[in-house]
């Protein structure tokens, strides 16, 4: 079974389309047909891409993963936090020509706990790419808690890029740097840095005379 998110070329457009919508309507306040006219997508077409809106929400989750991960090799050293900074970051930056659209979903959802909680698997599930990208495992119990903690710290992040109107959004990143510090200590005192740094340089062979 095919599924009905999976990436077609004009998937941008769809995104260059939605989010105007939201910023103009509100979440609750547009129409399929609305979309699929501002689109070019046809609707019976965009039916079985995105059957409801929540799949909407799913798609352009996944599209913002794909362009972080598509710079993955830029965080191939450096030290774990400096990787995870970059990284979110770079998300930051995709999220920047939507910008009006996703803050006013975000204001909405934060009173629909229903759609907040329906959205956490699919935070979960780009927190955990995120992690990889950032060269750092995701897997297992430990994994999972590294997600949980840094699903708090891209939520912590959101809120001041929502209030940050600068070119160079320094808000948004002393933001994440605090963020990043008390996770950083809850990470330590729970051991999950454990495994992070990179190991030690192999001993020179010994030479026999």
């Amino acid at each position: 079974m095919s599924d009905s998110t999976s990436t077609a070329p004009d998937d941008n457009a769809l995104m260059d389309a939605l989010w105007p919508l939201v910023a103009e309507r509100g979440w609750n306040g547009f129409t399929f047909p609305e979309l699929a006219e501002r689109s070019g997508i046809g609707l019976p077409e965009l039916r079985e891409r995105v059957p409801t809106k929540f799949h909407l929400l799913r798609l352009h989750s996944r599209l913002v993963d794909k362009v972080v991960l598509a710079d993955a090799a830029l965080n191939a050293g450096g030290a774990p936090r400096d990787r995870i900074f970059d990284t979110l970051m770079r998300r930051i930056d995709a999220l920047q020509p939507h910008r009006a659209g996703l803050i006013r979903f975000g204001r909405e959802m934060r009173h629909d706990p229903l759609l907040s909680l329906a959205l956490a698997p699919v935070l979960a599930a780009s927190m955990a790419w995120m992690l990889e990208a950032a060269r750092i495992n995701a897997c297992g119990v430990t994994g999972m808690l590294r997600v949980k903690g840094l699903s708090a710290v891209w939520i912590a992040t959101l809120r001041a890029w929502e209030q940050d109107e600068s070119m160079d959004l320094g808000s948004t990143m002393a933001a994440l740097d605090r963020a990043l510090d008390k996770a950083e200590r809850v990470a330590h005192t729970l051991r999950l840095d454990a495994g992070d740094a990179p190991p030690p340089p192999a001993p020179a062979p010994e030479v026999v005379t």
